[in-house]
């Protein structure tokens, strides 16, 4: 509210707040001006106003000191998890499966996920496709679970409504409204039903896990890749991960890949017995794909469409050992003999499929994790898995997936920020000509991380890519607002020095005072107007405002703080700077004016 004394004078609340950021200076200036003058200055203010003044640097720093906790309390992550409206469920079993049981399994889990009234329609496979981009063996399955539109969904008593922003969690802590049935609720109860014996489920997106896979190889958040020159270790040292990391708050599920645990038949010729009956190594290895494998023997043309006819010996007569030892192979004679005669027969284990990364075998173990960051989570798994798995010399284990995503950006940043600050730094110089300016600007870039970490944490958010955006997109903002403050503060000064107003402190205090509080609805319609235009984007609740919203909220948080940091900083600054380099050295070093009011 606007105000006017008796001298004609306007006053606006907010300039007991400049007042006192200029106030702030002061006890700079006395110690670099540590003449009798000064000192009389000092005992003329007071010892009380001289403790309120360290009192209100002291607030000050406190307000940018209390940040850096919190902002090493918010957990990281690569990116939200965008919804993409189909979740993929992908249950991986132990190695040795039968196609029989896989068929039956994938029923029994087709069955459990489409009694769910959000399921509209369910398609799962098991098995590699004819194709070299989707190396998947046989234990690992894929189901697409297509869901219904979310109004679709069922409804339940949570403490928002349709709305009200996350963030209101922290003031409502009773459920007030019915909701729909959250993402996160639903996988859970889905996982919850499929707990199948002999599977170990993971939740994905079907974008998402691709993009995973083709970039990490892991279509988990979490992945250990083991590397060492024994298969049987690198399964032993993986068994032993799978273990430790099922305490680990957060987690899910954890598979460690049986990379020498797949099972074989081998058929060990005898060749004394072959030479006995005249029976060539082809002949027998003949009977032997025809009999187990099958052979492809013709086409047939159905419309536009091709299928190989592929002969081989009915389930029951190969369905064991002893079944397999009684496939009759021909003589040249005419005579059969079983099989069993000419060859030995036995079950044997080895490696599955074997992965081979910079040289040395792999192993992969994959952790489905939720309910914290994937950064928090994956420090607090090296500790439990450096405390109980001892690797011998020359195993080595990486942590990969979103996990190696995010460290990979962490150091691309290390690099971006920096060269951001320059170019704005440079920018701005070019525009003010002057690198007092350009500092005074960029000083807003800190009072404007406070808010945004703390709106960070009040929302619950991570920090990730998608947050760092918003910060580098904030110090845009910030510059701009900066700017903007500092060119009234110009005005208002050059005005008064114009007018020959600039004579003592007190008057260089007023002019300041002119620039920074009396046109303060100018800069405050230029910070709502960026900040209304965020703030349906901080409502949203469609597909993709999970990442807009990690946007948005730095910018939102960082241009309230700055806003008013830039109030109170900015003109403190710009009355120290110019008193020192124009003012103070043209009115003969006279620190404070003879009269009181400017106090």
């Amino acid at each position: 509210m606007w105000t006017q004394d008796d001298s004609g004078r306007v006053h606006t609340p907010l300039e007991p707040l400049v007042l006192a950021a200029t106030l702030a200076l002061i006890p700079v200036l006395i110690l670099e001006n540590s003449t009798s003058g000064a000192w009389q200055t000092a005992a003329f203010i007071g010892n009380w106003l001289i403790w309120a003044v360290f009192a209100f640097e002291l607030a000050a720093i406190l307000v940018v000191a209390t940040t850096v906790p919190v902002y090493l309390g918010l957990g990281h992550e690569f990116m939200p998890a965008l919804n993409e409206g189909t979740l993929l469920y992908m249950p991986t079993t132990l190695p040795g499966l039968s196609v029989t049981e896989a068929s039956r399994i994938l029923q029994v889990q087709d069955q459990i996920l489409g009694s769910f009234p959000e399921v509209e329609r369910v398609f799962g496979k098991a098995g590699r496709a004819e194709t070299s981009t989707d190396p998947a063996p046989f234990s690992m399955m894929e189901t697409t679970v297509v869901l219904r539109p979310p109004d679709q969904w069922r409804s339940r008593a949570r403490w928002y409504s349709s709305w009200s922003p996350e963030w209101m969690s922290r003031l409502l802590w009773r459920r007030l409204w019915p909701d729909r049935i959250s993402w996160e609720d639903l996988v859970a109860e889905m996982d919850k039903a499929l707990q199948i014996p002999g599977t170990t489920n993971a939740w994905t997106m079907p974008i998402k896990a691709r993009i995973d896979m083709l970039t990490t190889g892991v279509r988990t958040p979490v992945g250990i890749k083991i590397y060492g020159p024994d298969l049987v270790e690198i399964e032993a040292i993986g068994r032993r991960l799978e273990g430790a990391l099922q305490d680990v708050r957060g987690t899910r599920s954890v598979y460690a890949e049986r990379v020498a645990g797949g099972y074989f038949v081998d058929f060990d010729l005898r060749r004394g017995e072959l030479a006995r009956y005249g029976i060539t190594v082809a002949q027998a290895q003949d009977v032997i794909m025809s009999a187990v494998g099958g052979e492809n023997v013709s086409t047939t043309i159905e419309g536009r469409a091709r299928f190989p006819v592929n002969v081989r010996y009915p389930r029951e007569l190969r369905d064991d050992i002893d079944s397999l030892g009684r496939v009759l192979v021909m003589t040249p004679s005419g005579a059969q003999v079983p099989l069993s005669q000419i060859a030995d027969l036995k079950m044997v284990t080895g490696p599955s499929m074997i992965r081979n990364e910079n040289g040395l075998l792999a192993g992969y173990v994959f952790v489905d994790m939720a309910g914290r960051d994937i950064g928090g989570y994956v420090e607090e798994a090296k500790k439990v898995a450096a405390a109980t798995v001892s690797l011998k010399a020359g195993y080595s284990l990486e942590w990969s997936g979103q996990y190696e995503n995010m460290l990979r950006v962490r150091e691309r940043l290390k690099l971006v920020v920096p060269i951001t600050v320059f170019i704005i730094f440079f920018l701005l110089y070019l525009n003010t000509k002057s690198g007092v300016k350009a500092g005074i600007v960029m000083l807003a870039v800190p009072f404007s991380v406070v808010g945004a970490v703390w709106l960070m944490w009040l929302l619950g958010y991570n920090v990730s890519i998608a947050a760092w955006v918003g910060m580098i997109a904030l110090m845009g903002l910030d510059a701009e607002t900066g700017v903007f403050m500092l060119l009234f503060l110009d005005l208002s000064y050059e005005e008064a020095k114009a007018s020959g107003r600039l004579r003592s402190l007190s008057d260089l205090h007023e002019a300041i005072v002119h620039g920074a509080v009396k046109r303060v609805r100018p800069k405050m319609m230029t910070v709502a107007a960026a900040m209304m235009g965020l703030m349906p984007i901080m409502w949203s609740t469609g597909a993709g405002s999970d990442v807009m919203k990690r946007v948005a909220a730095p910018m939102v948080g960082g241009l309230a703080t700055s806003f008013l940091m830039e109030l109170l900083v900015y003109p403190a600054i710009y009355l120290l700077w110019k008193w020192h380099s124009e003012v103070g050295p043209a009115s003969s070093g006279r620190l404070l004016p003879t009269d009181a009011n400017v106090v």
